[in-house]
């Protein structure tokens, strides 16, 4: 079987990627590579799939839909995972016409190609759990209204979900959308908090701890979220039933949230050094607990995350250090 994974050099894409080789499995990645973090994090990410003979790595952007259409001319798709997008919560306050290039553009691109794809089984694609905004509701449940963005970024996120549902309704096409909650581990971004309290407390600087602490995140390691996602690919989408639109919406997170402090103690047992912190009032756009109900994909998909901060945070402790040779 082959794979299409936009944003193979990301995050979770690389990880997704690695495992889908693992099963034997052709890959198809694309990657802009841009340099919205280091890119040389991105072509470390790389260097662990290029060499292998079922991968193949196109360097092109999902807003160049002729590009993108190129890339699998000629090939057999039996998936498309739509991971490509603009992340980040506070960046998109500082440059929101990133988020509506990647997230909003580039996404009716990967649409557009997907519909004309005979014979494609299912497309699955990153949605985000900041749709939830402020909902005081918790765990936060796929059945909960998501009209109340509090950021850019998931208000595109929220439209993904959106422009997904009409093109299974007009074109039947097969979709599952991810709200992902908190993804963390080896490989991880530089623009989230785990990787920065990480940095900054090696280096001996401050950590600014938002909302004085008072914060709750759904932690969710990488491998698991991989586990789910490669469930979710080969059993296919769930039918619809009453007459729905092939269009799904699940949350996948760890349903353990964990407050912030507790967060920072685990790094200062891994890394052995205390944090200084300053605590500063919550940030625009951000939201102070998050927490899944994760009991749709585990039913449906048998996903049952089982990794604790405890166990997986001091692994991208371990992983940091060795990138960085410290």
């Amino acid at each position: 079987m082959t794979v299409l994974v936009t944003g193979a050099a990301g995050f979770i894409g690389a990880h997704l990627c690695e495992a889908l080789l693992a099963q034997g499995h052709e890959v198809i990645g694309v990657d802009s590579l841009n340099d919205y973090y280091d890119p040389a994090l991105k072509h470390h990410r790389l260097e662990n799939l290029t060499p292998h003979p079922g991968f193949t790595f196109h360097h092109l952007d999902i807003c160049d839909l002729a590009s993108l259409q190129d890339a699998v001319s000629g090939v057999s798709l039996g998936h498309v995972v739509h991971l490509a997008a603009q992340a980040g919560v506070r960046y998109s306050i500082q440059n929101p016409h990133a988020y509506v290039q990647a997230n909003l553009v580039g996404h009716v691109n990967v649409l557009e190609l997907c519909r004309h794809i005979d014979g494609l089984q299912h497309l699955i694609c990153a949605s985000s759990s900041s749709v939830y905004g402020g909902n005081r509701k918790i765990p936060f449940s796929e059945e909960d209204r998501v009209d109340h963005p509090v950021s850019l970024y998931a208000a595109t996120k929220k439209a993904d979900e959106l422009l997904s549902y009409s093109y299974a309704h007009l074109f039947d096409l097969p979709q599952t959308m991810l709200r992902f909650f908190t993804v963390y581990g080896p490989k991880g971004r530089p623009d989230m908090a785990y990787w920065s309290f990480t940095e900054n407390i090696l280096k001996g600087e401050p950590i600014r701890v938002f909302n004085h602490g008072d914060m709750r995140r759904d932690f969710t390691y990488i491998d698991d979220v991989v586990d789910g996602m490669i469930r979710m690919i080969a059993k296919g989408p769930i039918p619809p039933i009453d007459g729905d639109k092939p269009c799904r919406v699940y949350n996948i997170g760890n349903n353990q949230p964990q407050p912030l402090l507790h967060m920072i103690e685990v790094l200062e047992e891994a890394l052995q050094k205390p944090a200084e912190k300053i605590f500063e009032p919550m940030q625009l756009g951000d939201v102070k607990e998050t927490y899944a109900d994760i009991s749709a994909i585990q039913r449906d998909y048998g996903f049952e995350p089982s990794t604790p901060i405890e166990e997986g945070l001091p692994k991208f402790v371990s992983w940091y250090r060795d990138y960085h040779k410290i």
